[in-house]
């Protein structure tokens, strides 16, 4: 199976089912990172990965990790964290430093500066939201992501106090619900995410869900500054 080169002029992507099986969902290679074709990625099921100075990366894994509405757990020690826990919980307050705080890890980060600048264009166009979790006024923990009608695709998240993203992802998760979510897309399982419910579907059955769950209307009061209660 071919990798497909994209280039900047043109905005479609193959069809999803012709990415690589190894490495696992890899489809194509190129193309800018821009705000249309952030869009047109996400309308079907693909997403950006690779590493700073290096060619766009556009994968559709398969499985697919999702977390339905109804699925999320949650174990017994993090419902005793959550009764005690000290943070201030927003949404849509500081996405310029989620972002950023969530591309600082020793192990390297695939958030770059073009990839920041993409995601913060979405985010200036009501897209792209961020979820805050905060200790006094430090910013300790959150996460990212871009909605599509009641399908919201999880990017990154990060955590500098105990719990804090999965604080960040359990208030989100439950608001995003109140107003008629059906889906958190997860992109690739591990052991952060699994915990918390997710689990894998196919490709398949994601692209069906996808292409439901994109055309539902969400209130934009959803997306409101406010804050989020766990």
């Amino acid at each position: 199976m071919p990798l497909f080169q994209l280039d900047d002029s043109d905005l479609d992507f193959p069809e999803p089912h012709l990415a690589l099986k190894e490495p696992n969902g890899l489809l194509a290679i190129g193309g800018e990172i821009s705000l249309s074709r952030l869009r047109v990625a996400y309308q079907s099921g693909i997403f950006p990965w690779y590493f700073p100075n290096e060619e766009p990366l556009w994968w559709s894994p398969d499985p697919r990790a999702v977390l339905p509405a109804g699925d999320l757990h949650i174990g017994r020690s993090l419902r005793k964290f959550i009764r005690r826990q000290p943070y201030k919980i927003t949404l849509n307050h500081a996405f310029a430093s989620v972002i950023e705080a969530c591309s600082v890890r020793e192990e390297g980060t695939w958030i770059g500066s073009d990839i920041k600048a993409g995601y913060e264009a979405l985010h200036q166009q009501g897209e792209a939201h961020s979820v805050e979790v905060w200790e006094g006024d430090e910013l300790v923990g959150g996460l990212y992501g871009v909605n599509m009608g009641a399908v919201f695709c999880g990017e990154s998240m990060f955590s500098r106090r105990d719990n804090a993203s999965k604080c960040a992802f359990i208030a989100f998760y439950n608001h995003f619900l109140r107003y008629g979510g059906q889906l958190f897309d997860c992109q690739v399982l591990n052991s952060h995410t699994a915990s918390l419910g997710a689990s894998e579907i196919s490709r398949e059955h994601y692209l069906v869900a996808l292409s439901r769950w994109k055309k539902v209307i969400i209130d934009k009061k959803c997306w409101y500054q406010q804050s989020l209660e766990l």
